[in-house]
């Protein structure tokens, strides 16, 4: 990998990991570009996924893009001549890509995405994989790929698909509109809308409500929902999981403060 392409304009890497305590917070640094996605800012993404995956420290994560004019367009049209301008480049692009989303989807963690401005293409397809999308009201959202002459291909269909159904997922393809905040809303493309001075303070609440929150739980839910999503068939060893929950210190210390009329203090075990 080239170093100096994954880094922005200004020399700093395109996505940025913030820390404070259990929650995380990955930018989309690209903000000369609107945070535009390029092959190395899409294989960081897909790092710093896996990496934050496999950490049970982590509570809860939020993804946003570089400042407030948008949460990212989608793939950078510059970068097509040299690096999808044929079947064969836009395979090992399209693979780079899959990796990525697929870190996202299997991200353990609860993901909220705080969506300011433009949330188009990629963009949307990564704001699709969050858990909870929060965006403020003169956000903007759309898929019109079809003036490109491009197809998703099944991985980055799949989240629009599951997240609004194969009849709304159709309708955002096939005419290719943009849309505001308040259609999004309407077609469950975001979960939230907030003005657009609180998107950043509602997506750190929320982030907050979650972290304070079992992790295992969290971690639990989102499984659960995941499986119930796909149609896979639950075998016995799936459904026993969902009473694995009461062999946890978490849940000893959670009903306890309960009756106790304290504030549970959940460690991840």
């Amino acid at each position: 990998m080239n170093t100096n392409a994954c880094t922005n304009a200004a020399g700093e890497p395109l996505v940025l990991v913030q820390r404070d305590d259990g929650i995380v917070t990955v930018v989309l640094n690209r903000p000369e570009k609107l945070n535009a996605f390029t092959i190395d800012g899409w294989r960081l993404l897909g790092d710093t996924f896996l990496e934050l995956g496999a950490d049970d420290s982590v509570r809860c994560i939020i993804l946003r893009g570089a400042g407030e004019k948008a949460f990212s367009p989608g793939n950078d049209i510059g970068e097509f001549e040299t690096s999808r301008s044929n079947k064969q480049q836009a395979r090992i692009y399209g693979a780079v890509m899959r990796r990525t989303i697929e870190a996202l989807q299997d991200c353990p963690h609860p993901i909220v995405a705080q969506i300011h401005g433009i949330c188009v293409g990629g963009g949307l397809e990564i704001a699709c994989l969050a858990d909870i999308r929060i965006c403020g009201a003169s956000s903007r959202f759309g898929v019109p790929i079809k003036n490109l002459g491009l197809v998703m291909s099944y991985s980055e269909l799949g989240p629009l698909v599951r997240l609004v159904g194969p009849s709304v997922a159709l309708q955002v393809l096939l005419e290719g509109t943009i849309f505001d905040a308040s259609e999004a809303l309407r077609l469950g493309v975001v979960t939230r809308v907030a003005s657009d001075d609180d998107v950043a303070a509602e997506a750190q609440a929320t982030a907050r409500r979650i972290a304070e929150g079992a992790p295992l739980v969290a971690r639990w839910h989102k499984k659960f929902v995941g499986n119930l999503v796909s149609g896979k068939a639950l075998a016995d060893e799936d459904r026993d999981e969902a009473f694995d929950c009461f062999d946890t210190e978490d849940f000893r210390s959670g009903y306890r403060a309960f009756l106790s009329k304290e504030k549970p203090r959940f460690q991840g075990r």
